[in-house]
Parts: structure tokens; sequence; C-alpha cells
């Protein structure tokens, strides 16, 4: 039949879906899940929500993931995976260690010499990141350390001054130590093999993935180094002014690798910055720190019986306690977050066994997991914590408790009785009184 016209309804349909995609693309493209954890005012933020953490420290983990020989990377799985199912899933590892003379020191290292860095070594950190990513994990990454266990700044003094190394396991001068490691602030040759070590370490490309490290969400924060500070108490003041800016040209050259992560001190509070609220603030004030770190260490501060934890143990919590207000206070002062990265106290009667009882360590741990949420749930800045440290399944069949090369490797460092800190696959109350804490951060809005 012809005579009346009607649109075809194949232009109708182009003209109208034409319609609908020009509106679409006006509006804002929703945000895409990046995985990248960042800060949001006082606290961090996950893909828009919220993002607190019941974590542990695992410096060991790439050493684990290297290959034979060095690793264990079966055990590296499991324990991966006894701590996910435990909701432990931030971990803070050593990404970097010096090949040292120290008679405690960790060996193999990542770096032999300036410049020359061990291959097993970084790979084991590139199979323990994708084994973490793999676990939906976040990692902290410290790049050097203040104490002589790994090597760190004392050995960095020693390359570029060419004097033997300042050990206090030999001489028990833990003052003189301490100004030693300090000169490596002002060392132009050090600061420039430890850029180096930096740059090797945070522009690397995973050669199990391949995906570059500072692409990778499984990467939270690279922290400077472990602990550092401007030196001992009795004469670290003269170092203040080279430690400060150290801190903040550090950050800042580490941000500009890896602008999509994180960066932190690793410092331990104020217990670390020469006993002064104020130096600790001066210090991490620069806009290039992201976020503040502190540590609690009540044993090894006196504010608890080394030899016998419960004897002195309400004090010590109360005097823990309120160490942990100061720092979140300081937190709210410079309007960032702040994470307890390290926290550990002693087996009953100073016992290194892992069969040893746990109950003053329960203890302490509930009462700083307990003032932890508080805190959270007030809204404080307070982000997370990391336990010292993750056992896991080593063990120590030496008669001295000491570590020795080609020894599986435990929580507590080469300079320490192996079961000092450690918090072992064993430990199940101490694991579930973590995992309880998990879940309540968890549930927080």
């Amino acid at each position: 039949m012809r005579g009346i016209s009607l649109p075809r309804p194949g232009r109708r349909f182009a003209f109208a879906a034409a319609v609908l995609l020009a509106v679409l693309q006006c509006l804002p493209a929703p945000a895409a899940a990046s995985g990248f954890v960042r800060v949001d005012g006082t606290g961090f933020v996950l893909d828009g929500k919220p993002y607190r953490f019941a974590g542990a420290n695992f410096w060991y983990g790439a050493y684990l993931g290297a290959p034979d020989g060095v690793g264990d990377r079966e055990r590296l799985r499991a324990e991966l995976d006894q701590l996910k199912a435990a909701g432990i899933d931030n971990l803070r590892v050593l990404a970097m260690s010096e090949a040292s003379g120290f008679r405690r020191g960790v060996r193999p290292a990542f770096m032999v010499a300036p410049g020359e860095y061990d291959q097993r070594l970084l790979e084991g950190l590139d199979v323990l990141l994708d084994e973490m990513r793999k676990r939906d994990m976040k990692a902290v990454l410290y790049l050097n350390n203040f104490w002589q266990w790994s090597g760190g700044m004392s050995q960095y003094v020693s390359w570029f001054s060419g004097e033997p190394v300042f050990d206090p396991d030999e001489t028990g001068d833990w003052n003189g130590f301490m100004q030693n490691s300090a000169r490596f602030y002002a060392m132009p040759d050090a600061q420039a093999a430890y850029r180096d070590a930096i740059r090797t370490v945070v522009t690397r490309r995973n050669s199990v993935n391949g995906i570059a490290y500072a692409e990778d969400p499984t990467v939270m924060s690279w922290q400077l180094a472990n602990e550092p500070r401007p030196g001992s108490d009795a004469a670290g003041a003269a170092n203040f002014q080279a430690y400060r800016a150290w801190l903040d040209d550090t950050a800042a050259f580490i941000r500009q690798l890896a602008p999509r992560q994180l960066v932190s001190t690793g410092s331990e509070g104020r217990m670390g910055s020469l006993g002064e609220d104020d130096y600790y603030l001066i210090a991490h004030a620069s806009p290039h720190i992201d976020y503040l770190t502190f540590h609690l260490w009540p044993s090894n501060w006196g504010w608890i019986d080394h030899h016998d934890p419960a004897a002195r143990l309400e004090a010590g919590l109360q005097a823990s306690l309120e160490y942990i207000d100061r720092h979140v206070e300081m937190a709210a002062r410079l309007g960032k977050p702040i994470v307890l990265s390290e926290f550990g106290l002693n087996r009953d009667k100073g016992s290194y066994d892992p069969a040893a009882p746990v109950a003053a360590r329960d203890r302490f741990y509930q009462a700083v997991y307990a003032r932890l949420l508080q805190h959270a749930r007030a809204g404080a800045p307070i982000a997370g914590s990391n336990f010292w440290a993750w056992g896991g399944r080593g063990r120590t069949s030496n008669p001295d408790w000491m570590w020795k090369e080609g020894d599986p490797f435990t929580g507590d460092p080469p300079q320490e009785a192996q079961g000092l800190f450690s918090l072992f696959d064993s430990d199940r109350s101490t694991l579930e009184i973590v995992s309880a804490h998990a879940r309540q951060l968890r549930a927080l809005p």
C-alpha cells in the first residue's frame, strides 16, 4: 500500500541511541578501583572505603622467597596462607640489607657492595610480592636500618669512611654505635649509594608477574628505614638538622619515583626522637611524609621486666597506653594518620622456648588492641598496627638461642635470641587475639 509515509524504525532507534550516548559522555565516569591505599585526612582509604588493619612484621619475607639455597618458598606460601586466614593482611618487610662485618648481621645481604646486588634476594622480593598480590595483602617495605642486624647505616659509614664497623655486640657501647650510625645522614657518598639502592628496588619490574613495583598496589608504603634516629639521646641533638633534612629529601625522592604509593619514615616515635615530642613533630611535618609511625617496646625501655613480664605488668601497661595516647594526639596535631608499626613483649618468665606460656604477652596484646580500637571508634587518627613479629614455623635448635647463617628465620633478627618476641604458628591464643582485633576493625564504619 502506498500513500502513507512512516519513519523507519531503524532511523528512530539510531537517533535515540545517539542522544543517549551524548548524555552519557557528559556524565562523570565512575572512579575505577585502583587498589592503592591512599591518605584521606587522618585515615587511609582503599577504593573509596576506610582502610584499617591488624598486621604483622615479617622482615624476612623476601629471604623466604629467594631460590633454593637461601629461601624456602613452600614455607613462604604456607606462612602467608596462615596469616591471611587469621585476618593479618598487612606485612612490614625488609627490602634492603647490606653485607657487613657485624657479628650478628644477617647473611646473605641484598647489597653485596655499594651498587652491587644479590639477584637471588631481589628475586625473593619479587616472589613475596607476587604471592601477597594473589592473597590481596599489602606490603610496607623498608629500605635501610638504623641498627646493625641488617648492615644498615653503620655499614654505609664503614664503606665510605674506610673505618671498621662499629659493632655494639663487640664493644657494648650502644651510645657510640648510635652516634656512628647517625654520621650516615651527612655523608654524600653514602647518600648516593643509598639512593642507588632505593632506585634499584622502587623502579624494579617484578620478574614473576611483570608488574613494575611503583605500579603495584600490593605495595602500600615505602619506609626510609627501620627506626631512624638522630643519634643517641645524650648527643643526637647535634645531628638533628641533618637528620631532619635527610627525612624530607629522601621522602621527596621516593615520592618522585613512586607517586601512587605512600611514604613513611619507620620512626619508633618519641623514644627514637631524643625523647622529645617536639623533635618528632618537627621531623615529621614534611609534606613528603604521608603518615606517621611509632613503636612500643615496654620491656626494652624498662617499663616491664624482661625476665618476668608479669611482675610489673600493670604499671608497664599503663605507661604503654599513655605512650599510644601521646602519639595519637601528636598525629592529630599534624593532621596525619599514624600506625603502631612495631610492638611486642617477652614470653612468661622471659623464656625463648616456643612451648613456654604467654599469659603476660596476651594481656599486653589485648590491652594495646583495645586502646587502638577505642581511638579508631572515636575517629582519632590511628590507622593500623603491625605486631613484632611473625615467627611462623621458624625454630632454632641452637642451645644459646642465637641465629647462625643457614638457620631458619624467625621473627627475631640475628642480634636477638630466637624466640624473644616471635609469635610462632603454635601461639594460638595470641593469634586469636590478633584475629579478633582484625575482625573488630573491619566491622567499623
